[in-house]
């Protein structure tokens, strides 16, 4: 048994350093050949990295949109193809509705209204900012709902919403492009032409899914914002349990309530939408499901390309080496020995560049992270899954040059020049 197992093994690495000595003796020619391998492992980890990146930022911020809440709206969170048309025929969204949740659900403690405005431009007397300010106009609960956190001044109250003061509360990018240097408390600045008195400034927050900056925003009372853009709009309402472990019966009770009040038929689904931290990660990964075939199927098409590369310089090998086989069957090499050591030779091309492009992914991941300051994390299993692909693609394309060259007949090939 042992003397088996040595002979097997000594096997082995002697068609280990065959292989090696072939590669290095063609070393462009066959770095040539494994291009198609090597792009598509490059792709399928950068690609990887790109969406586990994504994935904790998403979950990171979607922890911090406030605790034991879940918003409904008249609009659904969707990624690709939506008729927009069919949910702008739904039921807006309105203050009546908060009131009815309030006064009806046992297991809400509070809700928050909200509307929101983009692309505007904030000034004062000798700055202003670029046209891309969110205005987002709030009831006052929207500070615990919303998750978001005070760094100095205040947010508005009841008072400020009864009256329709013109104050408002400002993202940390708003400051830095109004008031550089400078506190913000008590300044003046103007929204649409009106007058507004700056009594808070938010906490940094942020980019949400490392793309869209969470501190360009402004808020300002709900009753101000209608005046400023009109009252025709749907609210987004935002509601919070009274504990974590009444936010499944909240969601009940308020969907109850939602399907009544908008008369929706026992057997008809809902006309608005409930989400929740867990409803829009489950969105995302749906997205990132269907951006990951799709990246594997760009490296299986790679991955193909670089088979037949390597089946042609195998193929290209026998014919050099025709000679070699034959004096080498006739000393007593069996087929066996011949097959294992030209599989193992396209096998191990193929794991190479495999590595090469796994070294090359994490290359590019790290240069996304440091260019965009996103950040980029390689899956094991990704590294693990591309060298196994790679690696199969060598043996399925390397099986037949290799037993090709085990059924030389050794007279035949002695003869060959």
């Amino acid at each position: 048994m042992l003397r088996r197992f040595r002979a097997s093994w000594l096997a082995a690495t002697d068609n280990l350093r065959l292989a090696v000595g072939t590669f290095l003796g063609n070393p462009l020619r066959s770095l040539l050949t494994l291009l198609g391998i090597v792009i598509g492992v490059m792709t399928v980890i950068t690609m990887m990295a790109l969406i586990e990146g994504l994935r904790l930022k998403v979950n990171k911020d979607l922890s911090q949109l406030g605790a034991n809440t879940f918003q409904v709206s008249k609009w659904p969170v969707g990624f690709g193809r939506v008729n927009w048309r069919k949910y702008a025929m739904r039921k807006n969204m309105t203050l009546e509705d908060v009131r009815a949740i309030l006064e009806t659900c046992p297991s809400v403690l509070q809700v928050s209204a909200s509307d929101s405005e983009g692309a505007q431009k904030l000034s004062t007397a000798n700055m202003e900012t670029r046209p891309s300010v969110d205005v987002t106009g709030a009831t006052p609960e929207y500070l615990e709902t919303s998750g978001i956190s005070i760094a100095s001044g205040r947010f508005f109250g009841p008072v400020d919403e009864v009256d329709g003061r013109q104050v408002v509360v400002l993202g940390m990018d708003v400051v830095d492009a109004l008031y550089p240097g400078m506190n913000p408390i008590g300044q003046q600045l103007r929204i649409k032409g009106r007058p507004f008195t700056v009594v808070g400034v938010t906490q940094r927050r942020g980019s949400f899914l490392g793309m869209v900056s969470m501190d360009n925003e402004v808020f300002v009372p709900l009753r101000v914002y209608k005046l400023l853009y009109g009252a025709g709009g749907s609210l987004q309402l935002s509601v919070q349990a009274t504990t974590p472990e009444l936010l499944s019966k909240a969601q009940e009770e308020v969907t109850n309530l939602m399907r009544r009040r908008r008369e929706v038929a026992p057997l008809e689904p809902n006309d608005f939408e409930i989400h929740t931290n867990e409803s829009m990660t489950q969105t995302f990964n749906s997205l990132s499901q269907v951006i990951t075939i799709a990246s594997f199927g760009v490296c299986l098409l790679s991955l193909v390309v670089g088979g037949i590369g390597i089946l042609n310089i195998m193929l290209v090998s026998v014919t050099e080496r025709t000679k070699e086989i034959g004096i080498r069957k006739a000393l007593g090499a069996r087929k066996a020995r011949i097959l294992g050591q030209f599989a193992t030779e396209a096998v191990m091309m193929a794991l190479l560049g495999g590595a090469i492009g796994v070294g090359l992914g994490f290359g590019l991941a790290f240069l996304v992270r440091w260019v965009l300051g996103f950040n980029t994390v390689v899956p094991a299993w990704a590294v693990f899954l591309s060298l196994g692909m790679s690696s199969g693609v060598g043996l399925i394309f390397g099986i037949y040059p290799a037993a090709r060259a085990a059924r030389l007949d050794p007279v035949e090939a002695m003869r060959s020049e």
